[in-house]
């Protein structure tokens, strides 16, 4: 498996914002993860965070990030995590990257706005959260990384060519993808998916079961992680085109 640093980063860079609470009390939520697994937030004018910079200078935030595998028709969460710490506005020089993040969970018009009004009191806002700790749960492991853990750890750098292979895979290859698993596990699952495919191996979800497979060492390119997942997913010689 990556290190559980790594593994929360490369989940975080993969999820959305699900919930968001201020000072504990529930708030509305849209927003996305930096390129530091910062939550960054839309925040329209009205809303509680809005007036951070006079009134909630000490706002305690929690935010929910849920990031989720789709298997054909259905969704099922990966991994659930709880970002902690105090919302800060974005600096204007950053502000662009912030819109960008969020945008690619939240499309929203008031993200132009945020930019071009940037800093007007009546303007939509964009916040992080200065991170204090993470709260996770994956799978069978939970636990809590303490913000230096979370902040210097990064996503597994193969993450996004690792995301478009499983989703091909898993579009056009799952009847090859359960004979490999077979002739791995030693019988015949009814329904095979890739659930989970990094730098270090693969988790196959196999009747609702997730099985691991590790590489005989961890790939560093785009190429060798396509050769490694064919090692699993190759019988009678065929290669399938990724």
């Amino acid at each position: 498996m990556l290190p559980i640093p790594q593994r929360i980063r490369t989940l975080a860079a993969a999820a959305k914002v699900a919930r968001l609470t201020v000072d504990g009390v529930p708030a509305r939520a849209r927003g996305g993860v930096d390129e530091r697994g910062r939550p960054v937030l839309l925040v329209l004018p009205g809303e509680p965070l809005h007036g951070l910079h006079r009134l909630h200078e000490d706002a305690v935030v929690a935010v929910n990030l849920a990031a989720m595998r789709r298997l054909g028709d259905d969704e099922h969460p990966r991994g659930m995590l709880e970002v902690q710490g105090w919302a800060q506005p974005v600096p204007a020089c950053e502000a662009r990257a912030a819109a960008v993040a969020v945008a690619a969970h939240e499309p929203d018009e008031a993200l132009f706005e945020a930019l071009e009004r940037y800093g007007r009191p009546d303007a939509p806002r964009l916040l992080r959260v200065d991170v204090a700790q993470v709260v996770y749960l994956t799978g069978q492991e939970s636990g809590v990384l303490d913000a230096e853990e979370y902040l210097e750890a990064g996503p597994d750098p193969l993450a996004e060519s690792a995301e478009r292979v499983l989703a091909h895979v898993n579009a056009a290859h799952r009847a090859q993808l359960a004979k490999g698993v077979s002739r791995h596990l030693g019988q015949v699952p009814r329904e095979v998916w890739l659930w989970e495919l990094d730098s270090r191996g693969v988790t196959v979800r196999a009747d609702g079961s997730l099985v691991r497979f590790l590489w005989p060492e961890p790939t560093s390119s785009c190429d060798d992680l396509e050769a490694a997942l064919r090692s699993l997913l190759c019988t009678c010689g065929h290669h399938p085109a990724m």
